[in-house]
C-alpha cells in the first residue's frame, strides 16, 4: 500500500544465467517481477515481488527458468538492495557471543561471504552441502549482511561507527518488541525458490556457531515469478497495489538516494558504497481493514484498489494530484490519505528505497491474523531518509489506525566485495 514504483535491477545489468545465457536482469524483467518493493512512505511498504510471467513469444517462459537466474554476490554493491524482492525472504539478526571480537567477526564475516558467493552461482559451499535444496538452481539468491550499533562496542570500533547509526527516534505508534529489535548483525536472504531461501538460513546459522548467537528471525514472501500472465506491481496484504512510486536506478539522484558516495572520507570510508537500511515489522490490523467498504479503503490510501490509478484520476503511473478538487468542493485524495502524506512532495523531498516482504505468523490469542509487512527501507542517510517520512506518517496518515510497528531495527550495510575478498573487510581490517 504505499506508493511504491517498480524498480529494475541496476548494478547487475551483465550478469547471465547459468543455463540460457539471457542476463538475470532481462530474466526478471521478462518474468514481470515488480521492481523493488516497497511502501510509498514507510508504512506499508510494500508486498514487491515478482509479479508477472514472460512475454517471450506472448507465452509464459518455462518455470526453470526461474530456478537459473544468477544474482551475482560479488561487486561495488551487495547484491539485495537494488534487485526486485524475491518469492521467499528471512531476516535474520545476530549477537555475538561473550569474547568473540574483532578478529572472531572477521573470520565469520570471511566463512559468511565465501558461503554466500557459492551458492549465489549456484555451486556447494565450502564444508559442503546441507542437501535441502539439492537439484535447484540459484533461484535469485542473495544474501546481504550488515552490522548494527552494538557490533561497534563489541569489536572494539567504535571510533569506526558512522554516526548515521546513531538510535532512531521513538515515534507515537511504536509498540516495540526489543528482543526482536535490533542486533549485532543483520542478515537478508531472498529467493524465488522456498528450499534454496532456507538452505542458505541453515547454512549462515550453523557457521554463525561459536561466534555468534541468533536473536531474532523473521520470513517473509512476495508474489511467485509467473504467477499473473503479465507483468504488474504486487500487491500487499490489504489486497493494495503496492509499488508505484519506488525511486528508480533511472533516477538521477538515485545513487545519491540510496549508497553513500564512493569518495567518502573520514572515520567511516570503510562504508562508501554501502546503504543503511531501516527494518520494520509492521502488523496490518486486517480484521478491522477487511470490514471497511472498498470506496473506504481507497479513500485512506488515495488509490483505486482495482488498478492502483489515484483518486485524482489517470492510471497507476500517472502522478498523483494532491490540488485537485472535486464537484463538491473536496479534495479528490483526502487530507490524511497515506498516497499525500507519504509523497516525497510533503515531505522536502525525502524518500527511500523500499523493497519488503509479507508475512503470516498463524493467529494472535484474540483470533486476529498476525500478519503484515517486513519493511525494508534503503537509503544513503537515515535521518535525511526513513525518519523524516516516518514522523510525517506518525502525526497524520489515515492509514496508522490499521498498522502496528512490532520490531524494528538499523544497520550499516557495507559495499560490496571482490572475489577473494569478503564483506566488512575494510572495516574490520582497516
Amino acid at each position: 500500500m504505499a506508493d511504491k514504483t517498480d524498480t529494475a535491477p541496476a548494478e547487475k545489468a551483465g550478469t547471465t544465467s547459468a543455463t540460457t545465457g539471457i542476463s538475470a536482469v532481462s530474466r526478471r524483467r521478462l518474468l514481470g517481477t515488480a521492481g523493488a518493493a516497497g511502501a510509498a512512505a514507510l508504512v506499508v511498504g510494500g508486498v514487491a515481488g515478482a509479479a508477472g510471467a514472460s512475454a517471450v513469444g506472448g507465452k509464459p517462459e518455462p518455470l526453470s527458468s526461474v530456478g537459473a537466474a544468477v544474482v551475482p554476490f560479488h561487486g561495488p554493491h551487495q547484491a539485495g538492495i537494488v534487485e526486485p524482492s524475491q518469492a521467499h525472504g528471512h531476516l535474520v539478526a545476530f549477537d555475538l557471543v561473550p569474547g568473540a571480537d574483532r578478529k572472531a567477526a572477521a573470520a565469520l564475516l570471511r566463512r559468511w561471504s565465501d558461503t554466500a558467493a557459492a551458492m549465489a552461482a549456484g555451486n556447494t559451499p565450502q564444508g559442503g552441502d546441507l542437501g535441502i535444496a539439492l537439484d535447484a538452481g540459484p533461484s535469485s539468491l542473495t544474501v546481504t549482511f550488515g552490522f548494527g550499533r552494538t557490533f561497534f562496542d563489541r569489536t572494539g570500533l567504535v571510533d569506526k561507527r558512522p554516526a548515521a547509526l546513531e538510535p532512531l527516534p521513538a515515534f507515537t505508534a511504536d509498540a516495540l518488541d526489543p528482543k526482536r529489535s535490533e542486533g549485532d548483525l543483520w542478515v537478508q536472504i531472498g529467493a524465488d525458490d522456498a528450499l534454496v531461501a532456507f538452505n542458505a538460513l541453515r547454512t549462515i546459522q550453523k557457521q554463525a556457531a561459536g561466534t555468534a548467537r541468533l536473536r531474532w528471525q523473521m520470513n517473509g514472501f512476495n508474489r511467485t515469478p509467473g504467477a499473473t500472465d503479465q507483468p504488474m506491481t504486487g500487491r500487499n496484504l490489504m489486497g493494495q497495489i503496492d509499488g508505484t512510486n519506488n525511486p528508480k536506478p533511472s533516477d538521477a539522484n538515485f545513487n545519491q538516494r540510496v549508497f553513500v558516495p564512493d569518495d567518502r572520507t573520514g572515520a567511516d570510508a570503510w562504508m562508501a558504497g554501502g546503504s543503511y537500511v531501516v527494518f520494520r515489522r509492521i502488523r496490518m490490523l486486517l480484521d478491522s481493514w477487511d470490514n471497511l467498504t472498498v470506496a473506504q479503503q481507497e479513500k485512506v490510501i488515495g488509490r483505486r484498489k482495482s488498478d492502483g490509478a489515484p483518486l485524482s484520476g489517470g492510471t497507476e503511473k500517472t502522478r498523483a494530484d494532491l490540488e485537485k478538487v472535486g464537484p463538491d468542493g473536496v479534495l479528490a485524495i483526502a487530507g490524511d490519505a497515506h498516497v499525500r502524506v507519504a509523497s516525497p512532495a510533503s515531505n522536502r523531498g525525502a524518500a527511500m528505497l523500499r523493497r519488503a516482504f509479507s508475512y503470516h505468523d498463524g493467529f494472535r490469542d484474540d483470533g486476529a491474523p498476525d500478519a503484515g509487512l517486513l519493511f525494508i527501507a534503503w537509503q544513503a542517510d537515515p535521518m535525511k531518509g526513513f525518519v523524516p517520512v516516518q514522523r510525517k506518517l506518525d502525526r497524520g496518515d489515515g492509514l496508522s489506525r490499521f498498522l502496528r510497528h512490532e520490531a524494528s531495527g538499523l544497520f550499516a550495510v557495507p559495499g560490496g566485495c571482490a572475489e577473494g575478498e569478503y564483506v566488512g573487510q575494510k572495516l574490520l581490517e582497516g
